[in-house]
C-alpha cells in the first residue's frame, strides 16, 4: 500500500512525524506492507515552516492507496493546481486524509462538503465558519467519515496513522507499533483535545510534587492538609503559592483533575460507571453525575455515548 504525504511551500516538518508509523508496521509485521512517498505540486525540494526544505515526487503519474495531506503552523492556503489534484484523488484512493490544519486543503479542494471533519482546536471554528458544508467537530482527536480522514494538531497525526494500521493489520500490530514510538497511550477518534491534565501545571517542584500527588492519590480524601505535606510546606503557605502558581484553589484543581480522570475513563475503557466514581474519587455515581453537569452540561452515560458515536 502507498502511502503519499503531501507538502507545499510553508508546511510544518512533524506533519511528517505520521510517516514513522507506516515505517514501523512493516518492522512490526516483519514484511513491507506500506511504502511511504513525499509528494508535492511540482516535486522537488519544498521549503517548510522551519526552512528546512524536504524532496518530494510531482504529483503526475502518482497512484497511492492512501494520501495524507499535512497541516502548517499558518493556515494553508493551497493553489488550484493541488486543490483539483486533491479533488481528482477522491474516487481514486481507498483513504484521503488531513493532519492538523491540513483539513482546510480538503475544504478547499471541496471534499470535506457535508463530511465531519476536525482539524487543530485554534482553527477549528474558522474552518467550520469559512467552510459551513463541512460538519466540524471541534472537539476531537480525529474523525473517520467514509473515505475521508482528519485529525486534530499535529500529534494527533500519530494517533490517526495508528488508526488506519490498526484498521489494515489489526489491534496488535497497531500496540507493538505504538510501544516501539514509546507512545504513553494510544489516543481514540472520540477523545477529546482539551485535557485539564496537560494544562494543570507548577512553576516550582513544591507545587508539581502536590499535583503529582493528586493525580496518583485521586481515590483518597485529598485535603489542603494532605497536599501541603507533599509539597513539604504549611497548609498557610501552600494554598497561597498554590494559587499563585495555577490560578486556582487547591479545592478546584482536584475537582478538575477527578473530572478528567473521570472522563478519559469513560472515553478510553468499558468500565462501568460506578468503578469510574469510585476510581476518580468521587465516591459515587450520582456525585459524579453532578459534578459532569455543571462541568460538561451533560451526564456520564451522555458523553460515553458521544464518544463511542465518534469512534
Amino acid at each position: 500500500m502507498r502511502i503519499g504525504f503531501v507538502i507545499y511551500p510553508g508546511f510544518q516538518m512533524m506533519s511528517l512525524a505520521a510517516g514513522s508509523v507506516f515505517e514501523f508496521a512493516n518492522l512490526c509485521a516483519d514484511k513491507t506492507v506500506y511504502e511511504v512517498a513525499t509528494v508535492s505540486e511540482h516535486g522537488g525540494p519544498v521549503r517548510s515552516s522551519t526552512g528546512m526544505a524536504v524532496d518530494s515526487l510531482p504529483f503526475a503519474g502518482q497512484e497511492f492507496d492512501t494520501i495524507l495531506v499535512g497541516g502548517g503552523v499558518e493556515r494553508p492556503r493551497p493553489s488550484p493546481g493541488l486543490c483539483a489534484w486533491i479533488a481528482s484523488r477522491l474516487p481514486a484512493t481507498r483513504r484521503l486524509g488531513s493532519i492538523c490544519t491540513g483539513a482546510f486543503v480538503l475544504a478547499e479542494a471541496g471534499v470535506l462538503d457535508g463530511r465531519r471533519a476536525t482539524t487543530h482546536w485554534l482553527v477549528a471554528r474558522e474552518l467550520g465558519t469559512d467552510f459551513p458544508a463541512v460538519q466540524v467537530e471541534e472537539d476531537r482527536i480525529f474523525i473517520v467519515d467514509g473515505a475521508v480522514w482528519s485529525s486534530a494538531g499535529m500529534t494527533a497525526g500519530v494517533d490517526l496513522a495508528l488508526a488506519m494500521v490498526e484498521k489494515d493489520l489489526g489491534s496488535d500490530i497497531a500496540r507493538s507499533v505504538a510501544r516501539k514510538l514509546v507512545m504513553y497511550h494510544r489516543r481514540g477518534g472520540g477523545q477529546t483535545q482539551h485535557s485539564e491534565l496537560l494544562e494543570m501545571t507548577a512553576k516550582s517542584d513544591r507545587i508539581e510534587a502536590a499535583l503529582t500527588y493528586a493525580r496518583r492519590n485521586l481515590t483518597a480524601e485529598l485535603s489542603v492538609e494532605d497536599l501541603a505535606g507533599a509539597a513539604a510546606l504549611s497548609p498557610r503557605q501552600f494554598s497561597r503559592a498554590f494559587r499563585a502558581e495555577t490560578g486556582q484553589s487547591p479545592a478546584k484543581a482536584v475537582a478538575q483533575l477527578r473530572l478528567e480522570a473521570a472522563r478519559l475513563m469513560l472515553e478510553q475503557t468499558l468500565h462501568p460507571i460506578e468503578i469510574i466514581a469510585r476510581e476518580s474519587g468521587f465516591a459515587d455515581p450520582e456525585r459524579m453525575r453532578r459534578a459532569f453537569l455543571r462541568a460538561f452540561g451533560q451526564p456520564p452515560q451522555a458523553l460515553r455515548r458521544t464518544a463511542r458515536t465518534a469512534v
